[in-house]
């Protein structure tokens, strides 16, 4: 299962960053814009990683148990 920390984590720089981007987009800052939407990535990202490492991680067990 997924580190609670690193859920709250990840979905935490979505939320942010999608709030900088609307921020951005209703103030014309195009500099905040793209850092809501870089923030956004980043919290994507991490998430795309720790499901990868968590899939990883249960077949390598699943391996070794049927050992």
């Amino acid at each position: 299962m997924l580190n609670l920390n690193n859920k709250v984590e990840n979905a935490k720089d979505k939320v942010i960053g999608k709030t900088k981007e609307s921020v951005g987009r209703a103030t014309g800052s195009q500099e905040m814009e793209l850092k809501g939407k870089l923030q956004y990535q980043k919290g994507d990202l991490k998430e795309k990683l720790d499901r990868t490492k968590e899939k990883i991680t249960e077949k390598y067990n699943d391996t070794l148990n049927k050992k």
